[in-house]
Order: C-alpha cells, then sequence, then structure tokens
C-alpha cells in the first residue's frame, strides 16, 4: 500500500454541480477514513476564504492509500465529481508522507 495525492482541478462555473454531487463525493472519502485509507482531504476555495460563498471552488485534494497506482486512478475516475462535470482535469501522482512523523 502507498500514498496517492489525487488533485481536482474544478470546471468554472460548476459550484451547483459540485453542491449537488457532494453527498456522494462524501460518501467515498468517509469509506476510505473508515477503512483507516485516508489522510486528508478537503476543497480549494476559489478565494482567500474558508468560505468563498458564490466564489465556489477552484479543485480539490485527496491524499489516500491504495494498492496501485492504478487503483488510485481508478477510484479517482470514479468520483461522483467527474461524473457531475465539476472537475475539468484530475492529476493522481504517488505520495510520500515525511511530516508529521
Amino acid at each position: 500500500m502507498m500514498w496517492y495525492a489525487i488533485v481536482g482541478e474544478d470546471n468554472p462555473g460548476s459550484l451547483e454541480q459540485r453542491l449537488a454531487a457532494r453527498p456522494a463525493h462524501l460518501e467515498r472519502l468517509q469509506a476510505l477514513q473508515a477503512d483507516g485509507r485516508l489522510l486528508l482531504a478537503g476543497p480549494c476555495p476559489a478565494i482567500d476564504s474558508p468560505d468563498p460563498g458564490p466564489a465556489g471552488f477552484s479543485g480539490s485534494l485527496i491524499v489516500a492509500e491504495f494498492a496501485s497506482l492504478s487503483d488510485a486512478q481508478a477510484w479517482a475516475d470514479a468520483d461522483p465529481y467527474v461524473a457531475a462535470g465539476v472537475y475539468a482535469k484530475v492529476v493522481v501522482k504517488p505520495f510520500k508522507k515525511v511530516f508529521p512523523t
């Protein structure tokens, strides 16, 4: 098992689709967390504010554990945000956790 960084980049103007798909997106993250495989996950506000309101988000970052890069990619490809057209692009890369120890 290894950590993978999954970086989703939002399509402009996709806040409505993001909010609609959010419960299904969170359900998958909660499943990873329940399995002890989620290091962190969260959105990137489009403006310098923890609550960007109608400005929405520019994307998301997830760091989770998978057996392989192909497994991580398959999990990312099945994200409800992909199906809903929220993400314009998703990059999946191996990640080596160094800190905190």
